[in-house]
Protein backbone atom coordinates (compact mmCIF):
# COMPACT_ATOMS: atom_id res chain seq x y z
CA UNK A 1 0.00 0.00 0.00
CA UNK A 2 1.39 3.11 -0.86
CA UNK A 3 1.45 5.76 1.82
CA UNK A 4 2.36 9.23 0.48
CA UNK A 5 -1.06 10.16 -0.55
CA UNK A 6 -2.71 9.67 2.76
CA UNK A 7 -0.40 11.35 4.60
CA UNK A 8 0.23 15.18 6.05
CA UNK A 9 3.73 15.97 6.37
CA UNK A 10 3.51 18.12 9.45
CA UNK A 11 6.37 20.52 10.98
CA UNK A 12 4.54 22.21 13.75
CA UNK A 13 7.83 22.66 16.39
CA UNK A 14 7.87 26.13 18.11
CA UNK A 15 10.99 27.21 16.32
CA UNK A 16 10.79 26.16 12.62
CA UNK A 17 11.91 28.63 10.56
CA UNK A 18 10.69 29.74 7.14
CA UNK A 19 13.69 27.83 5.84
CA UNK A 20 12.11 24.82 7.29
CA UNK A 21 8.78 25.16 5.99
CA UNK A 22 10.47 26.20 2.03
CA UNK A 23 11.59 22.28 3.01
CA UNK A 24 8.75 21.08 4.11
CA UNK A 25 7.15 21.92 0.57
CA UNK A 26 9.55 20.90 -1.63
CA UNK A 27 9.65 17.61 0.06
CA UNK A 28 5.84 17.32 0.08
CA UNK A 29 5.87 17.85 -3.44
CA UNK A 30 8.65 15.28 -4.51
CA UNK A 31 7.07 12.56 -2.40
CA UNK A 32 3.66 13.57 -3.29
CA UNK A 33 2.22 13.73 0.29
CA UNK A 34 -1.36 14.44 0.55
CA UNK A 35 -0.90 17.98 2.34
CA UNK A 36 1.54 19.74 4.79
CA UNK A 37 0.17 20.62 8.17
CA UNK A 38 2.40 23.79 9.62
CA UNK A 39 2.26 26.72 12.33
CA UNK A 40 -0.61 29.53 11.11
CA UNK A 41 2.45 31.67 10.83
CA UNK A 42 3.62 30.17 7.77
CA UNK A 43 0.56 29.49 5.98
CA UNK A 44 1.31 32.65 3.83
CA UNK A 45 4.92 31.64 3.18
CA UNK A 46 3.82 27.93 1.61
CA UNK A 47 0.83 29.26 -0.40
CA UNK A 48 3.79 31.90 -1.94
CA UNK A 49 5.99 28.32 -2.48
CA UNK A 50 3.34 26.23 -3.43
CA UNK A 51 0.73 28.17 -5.86
CA UNK A 52 2.93 27.92 -8.36
CA UNK A 53 2.87 24.54 -8.68
CA UNK A 54 0.09 22.41 -10.88
CA UNK A 55 -0.30 19.33 -8.73
CA UNK A 56 0.30 20.92 -5.20
CA UNK A 57 0.02 19.28 -1.35
CA UNK A 58 -2.67 20.84 0.35
CA UNK A 59 -2.03 23.57 3.21
CA UNK A 60 -3.45 22.61 6.63
CA UNK A 61 -2.88 24.69 9.49
CA UNK A 62 -3.80 24.22 13.02
CA UNK A 63 -6.05 26.58 15.57
CA UNK A 64 -6.54 26.34 19.14
CA UNK A 65 -3.05 24.50 19.27
CA UNK A 66 -2.06 22.48 20.96
CA UNK A 67 -4.12 22.92 24.28
CA UNK A 68 -7.49 23.99 22.87
CA UNK A 69 -9.16 25.97 25.65
CA UNK A 70 -8.61 28.95 24.05
CA UNK A 71 -12.05 30.75 23.73
CA UNK A 72 -14.33 29.59 20.84
CA UNK A 73 -14.49 33.01 19.08
CA UNK A 74 -10.83 33.19 19.48
CA UNK A 75 -10.30 30.11 17.45
CA UNK A 76 -12.75 30.79 14.87
CA UNK A 77 -10.72 33.98 14.20
CA UNK A 78 -7.53 31.69 13.67
CA UNK A 79 -9.53 29.84 10.99
CA UNK A 80 -10.73 32.65 9.31
CA UNK A 81 -7.03 34.46 8.81
CA UNK A 82 -5.31 30.86 7.99
CA UNK A 83 -8.19 30.68 5.23
CA UNK A 84 -7.24 33.91 4.20
CA UNK A 85 -3.71 33.27 4.26
CA UNK A 86 -4.49 30.34 1.67
CA UNK A 87 -4.84 26.94 4.11
CA UNK A 88 -7.10 24.30 2.39
CA UNK A 89 -7.88 22.35 6.17
CA UNK A 90 -7.95 23.26 9.41
CA UNK A 91 -7.24 21.12 12.66
CA UNK A 92 -8.83 22.44 15.56
CA UNK A 93 -8.13 21.41 18.89
CA UNK A 94 -11.54 21.06 20.80
CA UNK A 95 -11.74 22.32 24.07
CA UNK A 96 -10.48 19.72 26.46
CA UNK A 97 -11.40 21.52 29.56
CA UNK A 98 -14.38 21.65 29.19
CA UNK A 99 -14.93 17.77 28.63
CA UNK A 100 -13.22 17.14 31.49
CA UNK A 101 -15.45 19.53 33.52
CA UNK A 102 -18.44 17.64 31.23
CA UNK A 103 -19.65 20.61 29.99
CA UNK A 104 -20.88 19.18 26.81
CA UNK A 105 -23.36 22.12 25.78
CA UNK A 106 -20.44 24.18 25.59
CA UNK A 107 -18.57 21.58 23.84
CA UNK A 108 -20.66 21.41 21.45
CA UNK A 109 -20.95 24.84 20.78
CA UNK A 110 -17.45 25.26 20.76
CA UNK A 111 -17.12 22.75 17.55
CA UNK A 112 -20.11 23.84 16.20
CA UNK A 113 -18.50 27.40 15.47
CA UNK A 114 -15.36 25.84 14.14
CA UNK A 115 -16.72 23.59 11.80
CA UNK A 116 -19.33 26.78 10.61
CA UNK A 117 -16.46 28.63 10.36
CA UNK A 118 -14.39 26.47 8.26
CA UNK A 119 -17.50 25.31 5.85
CA UNK A 120 -18.70 28.43 5.25
CA UNK A 121 -15.16 29.15 3.46
CA UNK A 122 -15.47 26.32 1.76
CA UNK A 123 -12.59 24.37 3.64
CA UNK A 124 -12.17 21.41 5.59
CA UNK A 125 -12.03 20.67 9.39
CA UNK A 126 -10.19 18.10 11.45
CA UNK A 127 -11.27 18.48 14.90
CA UNK A 128 -8.19 17.20 17.13
CA UNK A 129 -9.88 15.08 20.10
CA UNK A 130 -6.94 14.18 21.64
CA UNK A 131 -7.73 11.09 22.58
CA UNK A 132 -4.69 10.48 24.88
CA UNK A 133 -6.01 12.41 28.00
CA UNK A 134 -9.75 11.32 27.47
CA UNK A 135 -11.72 7.98 28.95
CA UNK A 136 -13.71 5.67 26.22
CA UNK A 137 -16.68 7.21 27.50
CA UNK A 138 -15.64 10.85 27.06
CA UNK A 139 -14.52 9.84 23.13
CA UNK A 140 -17.80 8.05 22.75
CA UNK A 141 -19.70 11.33 24.18
CA UNK A 142 -17.38 13.66 21.34
CA UNK A 143 -18.29 11.18 18.65
CA UNK A 144 -22.00 11.47 19.46
CA UNK A 145 -21.75 15.48 18.87
CA UNK A 146 -19.92 15.00 15.68
CA UNK A 147 -22.35 12.41 14.05
CA UNK A 148 -24.58 15.37 14.19
CA UNK A 149 -22.38 18.53 13.76
CA UNK A 150 -20.22 16.98 10.69
CA UNK A 151 -17.14 17.92 11.19
CA UNK A 152 -14.72 16.74 8.11
CA UNK A 153 -12.43 14.29 10.00
CA UNK A 154 -11.96 13.60 13.95
CA UNK A 155 -7.85 13.52 14.38
CA UNK A 156 -6.80 11.59 17.18
CA UNK A 157 -4.14 13.99 19.16
CA UNK A 158 -1.62 16.65 18.79
CA UNK A 159 1.36 14.62 18.81
CA UNK A 160 2.20 17.17 22.13
CA UNK A 161 -0.08 15.98 24.67
CA UNK A 162 -0.21 12.47 26.35
CA UNK A 163 0.69 9.12 23.53
CA UNK A 164 -0.46 10.08 20.84
CA UNK A 165 -2.63 7.96 18.52
CA UNK A 166 -3.59 4.70 20.20
CA UNK A 167 -4.89 1.50 18.42
CA UNK A 168 -7.67 1.35 20.64
CA UNK A 169 -8.85 4.93 20.80
CA UNK A 170 -8.65 4.87 16.59
CA UNK A 171 -10.84 1.41 16.62
CA UNK A 172 -13.36 3.12 19.22
CA UNK A 173 -14.05 6.20 16.65
CA UNK A 174 -13.75 3.99 13.59
CA UNK A 175 -16.79 1.90 15.41
CA UNK A 176 -18.63 4.58 16.55
CA UNK A 177 -18.66 6.94 13.42
CA UNK A 178 -18.93 4.07 10.74
CA UNK A 179 -17.42 5.77 8.07
CA UNK A 180 -19.65 9.12 8.47
CA UNK A 181 -17.13 10.86 9.48
CA UNK A 182 -13.15 10.54 8.09
CA UNK A 183 -10.72 9.81 10.50
CA UNK A 184 -6.60 11.35 10.81
CA UNK A 185 -4.35 8.89 13.30
CA UNK A 186 -1.73 11.26 14.39
CA UNK A 187 1.03 11.40 17.12
CA UNK A 188 3.78 9.29 17.72
CA UNK A 189 3.47 7.46 13.83
CA UNK A 190 7.11 6.68 13.37
CA UNK A 191 7.26 3.49 11.44
CA UNK A 192 5.43 1.83 7.77
CA UNK A 193 4.17 -0.56 9.52
CA UNK A 194 2.06 1.55 12.39
CA UNK A 195 0.61 3.85 9.33
CA UNK A 196 -0.04 0.83 7.71
CA UNK A 197 -2.00 -0.78 10.71
CA UNK A 198 -4.04 2.49 10.94
CA UNK A 199 -4.84 2.51 7.65
CA UNK A 200 -5.66 -0.70 7.28
CA UNK A 201 -8.39 0.21 10.13
CA UNK A 202 -9.86 2.61 7.86
CA UNK A 203 -8.22 6.07 8.54
CA UNK A 204 -7.83 8.17 5.67
CA UNK A 205 -5.25 10.64 6.51
CA UNK A 206 -1.98 9.91 8.97
CA UNK A 207 0.23 13.11 10.42
CA UNK A 208 3.54 12.63 10.51
CA UNK A 209 6.68 14.72 10.85
CA UNK A 210 8.49 11.55 10.07
CA UNK A 211 6.93 10.76 7.05
CA UNK A 212 9.94 10.70 4.36
CA UNK A 213 10.94 7.84 6.90
CA UNK A 214 7.14 6.31 6.62
CA UNK A 215 7.71 6.20 2.63
CA UNK A 216 11.27 5.27 2.52
CA UNK A 217 11.07 1.78 4.75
Amino acid sequence: MELAPFIDHTLLNPDATAIDVQQICAEAIAYSFKAICIPPFYVQEAFKVLSQEEQRPLIATVVGFPMGYSATAAKVEEIKRAIDDGADEIDAVINICAVKSKAWNYVRSDMDSLITAAHLKNKKIKLILETGLLTPEEIDQLCTIALELRPDFLKTSTGFNGPGAQPEAVRQIMDRVQGKISVKASGGIRDAQTARQYLEMGVKRIGASKSIALVSE
